[in-house]
């Protein structure tokens, strides 16, 4: 059994708990928007891990205080990504525990892979465009998703002439994401390859969120007693 801290306890971390709940942990600390001053030092030293699922304005600086509290932490937010490369060195030189992926769900880390696989095949044929769209809930805070920049980052690897941008373009030196924001929508990714003569897509869908809040559980449980920089490829062997 895991001492759990929370930090973000929106619709997500509530999905979280209960997953936290049904493995048997304890969640000791749950920060909302309403107990921001529970946020301590000493209430983080409590867990053995924390899950971060908060903003992409609060996310960066909770990381660095479950640093100086010296315990794991796996986050999920999103939008915080230019002060990644500062967290992972931390990792590095301070012994830090750090988690991140963009995406927890274990059928969209497949779908990573069948993305850069795909990815691959098509750079070979020139005649191929290929274009991107993600659609999420309105209450989605960040365009484009994290999700969809790892799927941009997996074709560019194939394309390194080409860089994302978040519009629709017809340059052949870019990746369009195009980001729809609708009703209740958990996501949907799809990438698309057109030519004069035929199309080829992959998609994938989200029913729910309880894909991702196992996978951040599963992340957690996997950080205890670890430093280093981590992954979704890590837990799952990819």
């Amino acid at each position: 059994m895991l001492k759990i801290a929370l930090l973000g306890y929106g619709k997500m971390g509530k999905e979280i708990e209960q997953i936290c709940l049904q493995r048997n942990h304890e969640v000791v600390l749950k920060i909302g928007k309403d107990n921001l001053a529970d946020l301590t030092i000493n209430n983080l030293k409590k867990a053995d891990v924390a899950i971060e699922f908060s903003t992409p304005d609060t996310a960066f600086t909770n990381i660095q205080l479950c640093f100086d509290a010296n315990i794991p932490v796996v986050v999920g937010t999103t939008g915080w990504l230019d002060k990644l490369d500062y967290c992972v060195e931390q990792c590095k030189t301070k012994q830090k525990g750090l988690f991140y992926a963009s995406n927890f769900s274990v059928g969209v880390n497949i779908f990573f892979e069948i993305n850069k696989k795909l990815a691959k095949l098509m750079a070979n044929y020139p005649d191929y465009s290929v274009v991107m769209e993600e659609i999420h809930h309105t209450q989605k805070l960040d365009a484009p998703s994290g999700t969809a920049i790892t799927l941009a980052e997996g074709i560019i690897e194939a394309y390194p002439q080409k860089k994302w941008v978040n519009q629709t373009s017809n340059l052949s030196s870019e990746l369009p994401i195009i980001s729809k924001r609708e009703g209740l929508v958990p996501g949907t990714h799809n990438i698309t390859y057109s030519s004069p003569i035929d199309e080829i897509f992959i998609q994938h869908t989200a029913h729910n969120r309880k894909g991702f809040a196992m996978g951040s559980v599963l992340a957690a449980e996997f950080m205890v007693g670890k430093n280093g920089y981590f992954g979704m490829s890590d837990l799952m062997g990819l």
